[in-house]
């Protein structure tokens, strides 16, 4: 690959979003802000990346190496901002398999989602991995979910390729100052984080999905609430 350096913007928009990180079994939580294991599923998907292949492990592998950002865009109706919040769905699934390969008549869980959200997503890093991206994102081979398979976006994910930051964030935000939105920061050395999130993707095979720590800061936005 070549050491030419481009950003990628995304921008995730739908009804309904779902960015799980410590959920397990029966609750199945949502953060506040999309995972970068979420991000490289979404990728992983548009490439048509089989679970737990060697394609899937090679690429995962160079995904790491990106830096991610992740910004809250507020979404707005009649010149007023939504709250975002979290809606839980009580689910039941119907003759189900137990682990000892019987039938369970009912399994019950517990789904969360964040609604009237938005984000934009920037990706900095390789420019023929990143435009690799892009190119399938436009045309996805597989079907692309904000979180969960209910998660349909309802706007195209690609933003665009760029070869400036400031452009990245134009696409996303336009004239609004990146300091007035609340937004989430990789960093590339442990030392310049405040907080851990054991979200970087290493294998989506389902019998045994493995992750890594990755290094972040959350900086909190100065925006009025109705601007």
């Amino acid at each position: 690959m070549s050491s030419e350096i481009v950003w990628l913007a995304l921008r995730l928009e739908g009804p309904l979003q779902s960015w799980g990180m410590d959920s397990q079994y029966n609750r199945r939580n949502t953060g506040l802000m999309p995972t970068k294991s979420a991000i490289a599923g979404i990728c992983c998907a548009a490439l048509g990346l089989p679970r737990g292949s060697n394609q899937e492990r090679q690429f995962l592998s160079l995904f790491a190496g990106l830096r991610m950002t992740v910004i809250a865009i507020p979404r707005h109706i009649r010149q007023r901002s939504l709250d975002v919040h979290r809606l839980q769905d009580y689910h039941t699934v119907m003759n189900t398999k137990t682990a000892d390969g019987k039938t369970k008549n009912c399994h019950i869980t517990h789904r969360q989602y964040l609604t009237d959200a938005g984000f934009g997503v920037i990706l900095f890093g390789n420019a023929d991995l990143l435009r690799e991206i892009a190119t399938a994102l436009f045309d996805p081979r597989w079907g692309i979910w904000l979180g969960r398979k209910t998660c349909i976006p309802s706007a195209p994910i690609l933003a665009g390729v760029f070869v400036t930051q400031e452009e990245a964030l134009h696409s996303l935000i336009g004239n609004l100052p990146i300091e007035a939105l609340t937004r989430q920061e990789e960093v590339e050395k442990f030392a310049d984080g405040k907080d851990s999130l054991p979200d970087q993707a290493m294998s989506f095979l389902s019998e045994k999905r493995e992750f890594a720590p990755r290094r972040v800061n959350n900086v909190p936005g100065k925006m009025s609430k109705n601007p």
